[in-house]
C-alpha cells in the first residue's frame, strides 16, 4: 500500500521492532486487563492468553491479517453470572464451547459461503444486542465509581472514590477528544493510570499485594480435571453460547474495516473463514487455560491507521511482550491494587461506548424505524436484555434458563427470520 511505512510482510530493524511493538501492546493492555478485573479473572492469564491467542490467529490466518486479539466485553455480564451460578470453572467451559462455536461457524462459512450468516445477523438485531451490552452494565460502572463495602455486606457512598472515578473519567475522554496520535489509542490504559495516581494521593490504595508479589512467577493457570470439575450445564451453554451473535457480527465488521485500511479483502483472502477460525481457536486455548473469551480489537485498527505500520511482525512482537509481561508479577500485582472506583471511572466511559457504537452501527447502515418491523425487532430486544427477562420451563429441566443478553440475542434473530419483510439480498463484499 503506497502510504504504509511498513507492508503487511515488512520486517523493522531490531530496535524499531521493539519499540512498535511495545506501542502496540500498550495500546491494547488497558481494555486486556479491564474484563480479567470486572470479572474476578487473572490479569496476568488475561494478557498470556491474549498474546498466545494473536500468534495462533496469525499462524491461521497465514500473516496476513494485523490483527491483535484482547478481551472480549461482550462477555462480562455472561462471566460474571456464570462464574456466581457454577463457578469460574464454569465460565471457562461455558468460553470453550464459544471457541467451539466459532469452529462450526467458520466449517460453514468455508463450505457454503458468507452471505448466510450476514442474512442471519443483520444490524437491525445485532445493534441492539450491543446497546443492551453496554447498558446492561451500566449500574455495575456507577456502582464501582461511587460505592464501597460497608463491612456487612452492603455498599456505602464514598466521595473520595467517587472523585477518583471522576479524574480517571476525566483522564480517558481527554485523551480520547484531544488527543490525535497514539495517544487517542489509549485512553483506558491512560485513565488508569491518571486514576491510580490521583488515588493514592488521597490514600485509598492499598499496596499490600505489591509488598507480598514476587517479582517474576507463573500466571494462575486454570486447567479443565484439576482445578475444576468439567461439568457441562445448559446453563452455562445458554447464558454463554449465544452471545456469539454479537461477536461474529463484530469480527465481520473488524474484517471490513481493515481491509480497508490496509487496501485488501480479508472476507476473500485469507478468508472470513480462517479469520473466524482463529479467533475461536484463540478462546478456546484462553478458557482452556484460564484466561477470558477473545476478539479482535478495534484499538489495533485505530494504531493502525494513526502509525500506518501494518507490518505482522510488528503484531507478533506486541503479543510476545505481552506473554513476557504476565510473568512479570510485582506489574501484575500493581494491577491488583487498582482502587474499584478507579476500574468503574474507565467502565462509565467504556460501556458507554458500547452502548453508543450499537446506536452508531443503526445510523451507518440507515436502518429505518418508520419501519413497524425494525421499530419492533428494536423494542424487543433492549427490553429483554435491559430488563434481564428470564426463560425458563420447569416442566422440562428446574436448571433449564436463558436469561437477558443471551435470550435478546435468540429473540431478536427469530424474530428477524418470522416477521415479514425481510431483506433478500445481502450487499456483496466481494466488491
Amino acid at each position: 500500500m503506497a502510504n504504509a511505512v511498513l507492508d503487511i510482510d515488512e520486517k523493522p530493524k531490531a530496535l524499531q521492532l521493539i519499540t512498535l511493538s511495545a506501542q502496540h501492546m500498550f495500546a491494547m493492555f488497558g481494555s486486556t486487563i479491564l474484563v480479567p478485573k470486572l470479572t474476578g479473572l487473572s490479569p496476568a492469564m488475561a494478557l498470556l492468553t491474549s498474546g498466545i491467542a494473536t500468534l495462533i490467529f496469525l499462524l491461521v490466518t497465514r500473516f496476513q491479517v494485523p490483527a491483535y486479539l484482547g478481551s472480549s466485553f461482550a462477555f462480562i455480564t455472561p462471566i460474571i453470572f456464570v462464574s456466581n451460578t457454577g463457578g469460574v470453572g464454569s465460565a471457562m467451559i461455558g468460553s470453550m464451547f464459544v471457541g467451539l462455536t466459532y469452529g462450526i461457524v467458520s466449517l460453514l462459512i468455508w463450505k457454503t459461503g458468507y452471505k448466510w450468516i450476514m442474512k442471519l445477523l443483520p444490524p437491525i438485531v445485532v445493534a441492539p444486542v450491543i446497546m443492551v451490552i453496554g447498558l446492561a452494565l451500566a449500574t455495575v460502572a456507577v456502582d464501582m465509581a461511587m460505592n464501597i463495602p460497608d463491612g456487612n455486606g452492603g455498599k456505602i457512598y464514598s466521595f473520595p472514590d467517587f472523585s477518583a472515578a471522576l479524574v480517571t473519567l476525566a483522564a480517558a475522554i481527554i485523551c480520547t477528544i484531544f488527543f490525535k496520535n497514539i495517544v487517542s489509542t489509549m485512553p483506558i490504559l491512560i485513565g488508569l493510570v491518571v486514576g491510580y495516581i490521583y488515588s493514592a494521593a488521597i490514600g485509598i490504595v492499598d499496596y499490600t499485594a505489591i509488598g507480598q508479589a514476587k517479582w517474576f512467577a507463573l500466571p494462575d493457570f486454570l486447567i479443565p480435571g484439576i482445578d475444576y470439575e468439567f461439568k457441562v450445564t445448559s446453563t452455562l451453554l445458554l447464558a454463554m453460547v449465544p452471545i456469539v451473535i454479537v461477536t461474529i457480527s463484530e469480527h465481520i465488521g473488524h474484517q471490513l474495516v481493515l481491509g480497508k485500511v490496509v487496501n485488501r479483502n480479508y472476507i476473500k483472502e485469507p478468508g472470513l473463514h480462517r479469520s473466524l477460525l482463529g479467533d475461536g481457536l484463540g478462546t478456546l486455548m484462553s478458557a482452556f487455560i484460564g484466561g477470558p473469551p477473545k476478539t479482535t480489537y478495534g484499538e489495533n485498527i485505530g494504531v493502525l491507521v494513526l502509525t500506518r505500520v501494518y507490518s505482522v511482525y510488528v503484531i507478533g512482537g506486541a503479543a510476545i511482550l505481552a506473554i513476557v509481561m504476565a510473568f512479570f508479577s510485582k506489574a501484575m500485582a500493581v494491577i491488583e491494587t487498582i482502587p474499584t472506583s478507579v476500574l468503574g471511572g474507565v467502565s462509565i466511559l467504556l460501556f458507554g461506548i458500547i452502548a453508543s457504537s450499537g446506536l452508531r452501527m443503526l445510523v451507518e447502515n440507515k436502518v429505518d424505524f418508520d419501519d413497524k418491523r425494525n421499530l419492533v425487532i428494536a423494542s424487543v430486544i433492549l427490553i429483554f436484555g435491559i430488563g434481564g427477562a428470564t426463560l425458563k420451563i420447569p416442566q422440562v429441566s428446574d436448571t433449564f434458563a436463558i436469561e437477558g443478553m443471551a435470550l435478546a440475542a435468540i429473540v431478536g434473530v427469530i424474530l428477524n427470520l418470522v416477521l415479514p419483510g425481510r431483506d433478500k439480498e445481502v450487499a456483496d463484499l466481494d466488491e
